[in-house]
């Protein structure tokens, strides 16, 4: 299955970074506007709306218009790993509904001395239909949704030095 990953050093403690990262407003804010994301829904593990922070069981329901072209694409993500331990943390969401045929996003944080590293790990399949996924097609398509990630996860690393630091 292919993989997209981008580390990016955040000179702010781990605790700010990962409460950020951990509410739906910091998915709002470091979404680039390119992508028009809109966040219909989020709904805790108890089945309470709008909680705090995304727990394990957390279920958030988007939708995104990238560059204003197409019809809206809807994304459901329930959060299925939350763990926080001495020096690190992460989350991993993954998609229930959406757009890819499966996408799974790990969100790891790491202690760096007074500073942070924030490392996103997304393994994906494309929408590929009845196609093997490890064909001929697939391979040619993965270098240009790399390049799609690519933009999104720089600016989203951006953003998060430029809000946090």
């Amino acid at each position: 299955m292919p993989t997209y990953e981008r580390r990016t050093r955040v000179r702010a403690p781990l605790e700010d970074v990962w409460s950020f990262h951990s509410q739906v407003s910091g998915l709002e804010t470091l979404t680039p506007d390119w992508m028009r994301l809109r966040v219909e829904s989020v709904v805790g593990p108890d089945g309470d709306p709008d909680p705090d922070v995304l727990e394990v069981g957390s279920e958030v329901t988007l939708s995104v218009r990238p560059c204003g072209a197409g019809p809206r694409q809807r994304w459901t993500s329930v959060i299925t790993e939350r763990e926080r331990g001495d020096g690190a943390a992460y989350f991993r969401d993954e998609m229930v509904d959406g757009p890819f045929d499966e996408w799974t996003h790990t969100h790891a944080f790491y202690a760096d001395g007074e500073a942070t590293i924030v490392r996103d790990h997304v393994e994906y399949a494309l929408p590929l239909g009845p196609l093997d996924s490890s064909g001929p097609l697939a391979a040619a398509a993965t270098p240009f949704s790399s390049l799609g990630f690519e933009a999104m996860f720089r600016d989203r690393h951006r953003r998060t030095r430029e809000l946090l630091e």
